[in-house]
């Protein structure tokens, strides 16, 4: 059987970051493909604004979908946000950010930052590598 990050190349290359992400855990998580694909559609390129990046919401995602809480119960609030900051800590770890712009080196909301991203063709020698870690990290310790 395949792993997530195994999934990725065929997936990315249709979907965005986060989508990639979400819709490769869909199924685990009870979701159809196509439901995990609409909620993460507004996810990539750092939220179409270059902030975080979009194999980490959709992480979060996956995490909320698997661990998150659904009362207002202190306990359940904190357990999510010390599992999304043990994710943090591990793409961060392999990558150093979380933040779009930084990972890639390009402002892809502005229409200079994303030609030249399109030239160096970070989108598929980079973006592949973040979807990747956050779908192992994600397998191992979620």
């Amino acid at each position: 059987m395949k792993t997530k990050a195994e999934l990725v190349d065929d997936q990315f290359s249709q979907f965005n970051c986060s989508q990639t992400v979400f819709s490769l855990f869909a199924s685990d998580l009870g979701l159809d493909e196509k439901t995990a694909l609409k909620i993460s559609s507004g996810f990539g390129g750092g939220m179409a604004c270059a902030e975080t990046c979009g194999a980490v919401t959709g992480s979060y995602m996956v995490i909320g979908m698997k661990h998150g809480h659904s009362t207002s119960n202190p306990d359940e609030k904190a357990n999510t946000k010390l599992l999304i900051q043990k994710f943090n800590k591990k793409f961060e770890k392999e990558h150093s950010s979380l933040i779009c712009k930084n990972l890639i080196g390009f402002d892809i909301s502005t229409p200079d930052g994303l030609e030249g991203a399109r030239q160096k063709n970070v989108f598929k020698t980079q973006c592949p590598k973040f979807i990747k870690t956050a779908c192992d990290i994600l397998e191992e310790d979620f």
